[in-house]
């Protein structure tokens, strides 16, 4: 990731050292501050809160031995008693040069993110930053402890991978359950609230660039009065589709799809697809992309991806991005063998 930063004019906070973020987010929350900003979602390490007439931004990667004042400065300051002042400046989250290795991931460690949710990351390299890839469980059931919020973000969709989620997103009518199979498409900025889960719910989240800033929304209420399904938001649409009411089609080699029309709704940024093979012995389904990402995240069953030299045996809940103008082949599936796979297109910047 290549972050550059710019000053900021007029505004000033406070830089405050953290070594527990959700902690001291909690124990600001309680005692009256809102929180305002998280960043990033899977793994938080800075976040902003409001409240008293002063604004705090809590970073856990500060060096800073105590609280400094964050201001429009040109250069950092100290008054006569130690106090510190420093340039207040923001992240211009550039994306790096694409950098795609072969990356394949099984199992895992879980860890906690935004929401109490809990993130385990399909591509730990983030192909430079372009694109993050989240395998995300909800473990206990009922209300989620969500808010309002959006996201800076270039793309960003949920695939449900097992049990059923309450969502609700603005302008886009009353909350509903995504369940096993459903994907949802979330353009860039759109407000949404995670509400409830069940059944120990799982989800697929693919987003670029990989970090990227979540904005909270206190005085936003869900569901919104108006509903345009058809809003755009930054060039893109609101996108749900229910996987049990998509047809399976034929690709070749007795291949078959499944596909969610993301490629519509992101005017052909993304395309999202779910395969499985036909039942003769021997058959092959193979590719190659020139984007920023093609991953597989294995759904059922088991089968051979070979990507150049490397060649990989894929079980259930095993994930693979396959490099730019790399063939890649899927062979030796077994019968109930099936993969989730999202292809995102490079980023022009």
């Amino acid at each position: 990731m290549s972050v550059t930063v710019t000053l900021m004019s007029g505004q000033a906070d406070v830089l405050v050292p953290t070594r527990d973020l959700a902690a001291d987010i909690a124990l600001l929350e309680e005692h009256g501050f809102e929180l305002r900003l998280i960043f990033p979602a899977d793994e938080p390490r800075v976040a902003e809160l409001a409240g008293y007439g002063i604004s705090l931004r809590l970073d856990s990667t500060s060096t800073a031995s105590a609280p400094t004042v964050r201001a429009p400065l040109e250069h950092a300051v100290s008054t006569s008693a130690g106090a510190t002042f420093v340039p207040n400046v923001a992240a211009d989250f550039g994306r790096s040069p694409l950098d795609d290795a072969f990356v394949f991931t099984r199992g895992g460690d879980w860890g906690e993110g935004r929401a109490g949710m809990e993130y385990r990351d399909l591509i730990p390299e983030r192909h430079g930053g372009r694109v993050i890839a989240s395998h995300i469980r909800i473990a206990e059931p009922g209300p989620v402890p969500d808010y309002v919020h959006h996201h800076d973000i270039r793309f960003q969709m949920i695939y449900c991978r097992r049990g059923r989620v309450q969502v609700v997103y603005e302008d886009q009518g009353e909350a509903f359950w995504m369940e096993a199979g459903d994907c949802v498409l979330q353009p860039p900025h759109i407000r949404h609230r995670v509400l409830a889960s069940d059944d120990g719910c799982e989800v697929v989240e693919i987003a670029s660039p990989a970090e990227h800033p979540t904005f909270i929304e206190h005085q936003m209420e869900l569901p919104t009065a108006v509903v345009d399904p058809d809003r755009d938001f930054g060039g893109q649409r609101f996108a749900f589709y229910r996987g049990g009411d998509l047809e399976w089609t034929a690709l070749h080699d007795g291949w078959s799809q499944k596909v969610f029309a993301i490629e519509d709704a992101t005017n052909g940024l993304a395309s999202v697809r779910v395969v499985k093979p036909g039942d003769a012995e021997g058959t092959t389904l193979s590719g190659s992309h020139n984007g920023d990402l093609c991953l597989f995240f294995v759904l059922a069953g088991q089968a051979l991806l070979e990507v150049g030299a490397e060649h990989q045996r894929l079980g259930v809940d095993d994930a693979a991005a396959v490099p730019s103008k790399t063939p890649w082949r899927l062979s030796a599936a077994e019968a109930d063998f099936l993969a989730l796979q999202v292809t995102l297109q490079g980023d022009p910047e």
